[in-house]
């Protein structure tokens, strides 16, 4: 007995081989047959006839971490049509969590009233399996946490015994499930990391079984060259593949430079380097505030910035070298999200008119907020060009990262106003970059969300429509798959998805969530 039939959709592969119309079964979890299947006994028949067939889309790179214990619905991903999600991203991750690294997570699930009963991998992923999520998990360890544990907040090279400390907790998240290491070099405290801190942590990943080193560069602006070429040789050293995360180049007077990052990146790749990226598809990022502020002003972590942005004196001084990095664009700067209830009325509204409602300069409200909040504030920075999206876009190697956490309309996770990559991100890309600028072909649009990031991050038996593969789907309309949710108004889920299976149980149906949680922890991509 077949458990699920799709009857007649067209067969996008993962793969972007030619299409073609044919039923799919689902037995036991797993796509078990493919071709006629009229005169075979189902349980569930579903006709998909005029509709598209393709593996359940893969994100690469999120930040739901806790939050699949929060939200386990994980609602604004699946309604998207997502069904793995990759964590750990940008240096941050769940585990290992010891010292420094315990007390940031702790006050940062605060908000969420979830306590933190974990230290390592292996306990993270046993509070998932008990309570599991409707998509399946996986995640990198976050070498910003690793050094967390380590050194705290403080800066300069580690010493030879904290290096060994490193390396065995990055042994033991890999021994554990982790898919590799990752890194955020613009946050503290992983900007402190050098060269030969990151090659050996990305050494000692590759050791344990899992070669992959994610980052999120050292720049993405006026260094931006120097930040790949950075990445490229901790490739070289450590042989481990490379993703260059949510890859672009910020500020009006970088635009265009990705055309010779992208050029840095595929010589590369011709030398037997294996690297990839990947690229949400919108104009504008969403990170912390306080990256803003220049380096010296955060040494120390967030205790030293608070106390200098409390002096008078160093205010000023950095008030003015704010104004003279970042005139001109406070206006492209929303927030989005902040800590406490005092200020949370500024969701939404741009710099500028939060220095008008204060009657302070733009640079003087920066502080006042960031001083207010501690620092727990994030923005959304209108800093990129679409054509420069598209660029990127072109790219074979690049796969589809949301950089977003999984979030619902409603909720604990419904905080603040979030960028719409949080609601839109993978439908965004058919809408705007298939049917829109015809950037990608829609086979092709499909392959860089499903076989692409699969292969990328060693996820077994997943991002394809073949024969054993875990039954992980999506069945949308192609004509009317886009994003709606807006920088304004965020909270919005896509149209055009009808169905969305996770290890072969559904848990879209006409477009509405069933309620069901399949989703399984994929340690070390299985």
């Amino acid at each position: 007995m077949i458990d699920t039939v799709f009857e007649r959709p067209r067969i996008y592969d993962g793969m972007a081989n030619r299409t073609f119309e044919t039923d799919v079964g689902i037995v036991d979890g797993r796509i078990a047959l493919i071709g006629d299947l009229s005169e075979r006994d189902a349980i569930t028949r579903i006709d998909a006839h005029g509709l598209a067939l393709a593996p359940g889309f893969i994100d690469v790179h999120s930040h739901s971490d806790e939050l699949w214990l929060v939200d386990a619905r994980c609602a604004g991903k699946i309604l998207q049509g997502v069904t793995t999600e990759v964590g750990g991203n940008c240096g941050s991750s769940v585990a290992p969590l010891e010292g420094l690294s315990l007390e940031h997570r702790r006050a940062d699930m605060r908000a969420y009233a979830l306590d933190i009963t974990w230290g390592n991998f292996d306990g993270f992923f046993a509070e998932v399996e008990h309570d599991p999520p409707a998509l399946n998990v996986a995640s990198l360890v976050g070498l910003g946490t690793v050094r967390r544990c380590v050194r705290g907040d403080r800066e300069g090279p580690l010493d030879e015994d904290e290096m060994r400390v490193e390396r065995r907790l990055v042994r033991e998240a890999v021994e554990q499930g982790a898919l590799g290491v990752s890194s955020g070099l613009i946050y503290v405290p992983s900007r402190f990391a050098n060269l030969y801190e990151l090659t050996e942590c990305a050494r000692e990943a590759s050791a344990a079984g899992a070669p992959r080193y994610a980052s999120h560069l050292r720049s993405e602006g006026d260094e931006l060259l120097s930040a790949v070429e950075e990445c490229l040789e901790i490739g070289r050293r450590a042989g481990v593949a490379l993703q260059f995360s949510h890859h672009k180049s910020a500020w009006k007077r970088n635009w265009g430079k990705v055309e010779r990052s992208l050029a840095r990146i595929e010589r590369a790749r011709a030398d037997d380097i294996a690297c990839n990226a990947d690229v949400y598809p919108y104009v504008a990022m969403w990170t912390d505030l306080d990256t803003l502020l220049p380096e010296d002003a955060i040494l120390g972590g967030r205790e030293a910035t608070v106390a200098r942005l409390r002096d008078p004196a160093t205010a000023a001084a950095l008030a003015l070298r704010l104004e003279l990095d970042h005139a001109g664009t406070w206006h492209d700067v929303q927030i989005t999200t902040v800590a406490s209830e005092r200020n949370a009325g500024l969701a939404g509204m741009r710099v500028d008119e939060i220095a008008r409602l204060w009657r302070l300069t733009p640079p003087r409200a920066v502080i006042r907020l960031l001083l207010e909040e501690r620092l727990a504030v994030q923005a959304i920075f209108f800093a990129m060009s679409e054509d420069d999206v598209a660029t990127v876009l072109t790219a074979p190697f690049t796969c589809i990262g949301s950089d977003a956490s999984a979030r619902a309309i409603d909720g604990p996770t419904a905080r603040g106003v979030p960028h719409p990559r949080t609601f839109g991100c993978f439908p965004r890309v058919f809408g705007r970059f298939v049917r829109g600028r015809h950037t990608l072909t829609l086979e092709e649009a499909v392959r860089r969300m499903t076989s692409l990031p699969a292969d990328a991050f060693g996820l077994r038996d997943r991002g394809r429509i073949a024969l054993g593969a875990y039954a992980d789907l999506v069945l949308f309309d192609v004509e009317r798959i886009l994003d709606r949710a807006t920088y304004d108004a965020p909270y919005a889920y896509p149209s055009g998805i009808e169905a969305v299976f996770v290890n072969g149980t559904a848990v879209v149906r006409d477009g509405e969530m069933t309620g069901a949680r399949p989703g399984r922890v994929l340690r070390n991509g299985r």
